[in-house]
């Protein structure tokens, strides 16, 4: 068991610098993709209390749903398609500040207004993406893309 010790009264760069840490020890040890990347979900979650935090694999030209942390989401996600197939297809972090205006964008839950997606690479390929949504409007910049973008680095590690 472990608790995470994220000060909210840190900037967002000193959190951030703080987590990732104890999510690299987290995993230290442990070689089970899912079990790792739920726990990652879990961390993430609690430390910024986002609406959504989840992964998606890629499989078969397709995104297939992986752990997660909050409510019901899309399953499957075509290659190209919303924020996290356009994030696979071009093998770049997205921010939305605003999804209602982000042509195409899946609509997995009308909660979510804006959102990042990062893409895990290895060996030059996009393997899964890294997907946060928030209720808030530009809720997402480039801290959060430097710090995920580090983090998925790690993640790669991990496959």
């Amino acid at each position: 068991m472990h608790d995470f010790e994220v000060n909210a009264t840190l900037d967002k760069g000193e959190q951030y610098a703080s987590l990732l840490p104890q999510i690299f020890a987290l995993c230290k040890g442990e070689d089970d993709l899912i079990a790792n990347l739920s726990n990652i979900s879990a961390a993430l979650k609690q430390s910024f209390n986002w609406w959504w935090v989840g992964f998606y694999f890629t499989k078969d030209y397709e995104l297939v749903l992986g752990p997660f942390q909050g409510p019901v989401a899309c399953t499957r996600i075509t290659f190209g398609k919303g924020v996290c197939g356009l994030a696979w297809k071009n093998n770049q972090t997205i921010i939305v500040e605003d999804v209602s205006k982000f042509p195409g964008h899946i609509a997995c839950s009308s909660a979510s207004r804006s959102e990042i997606v990062i893409p895990i690479v290895l060996n030059k390929e996009v393997i899964a993406v890294l997907d946060l949504d928030s209720e808030h409007l530009s809720h997402f910049d480039d801290i959060d893309k430097k710090y995920l973008e580090e983090l998925c680095e790690f993640i790669a590690t991990l496959f």
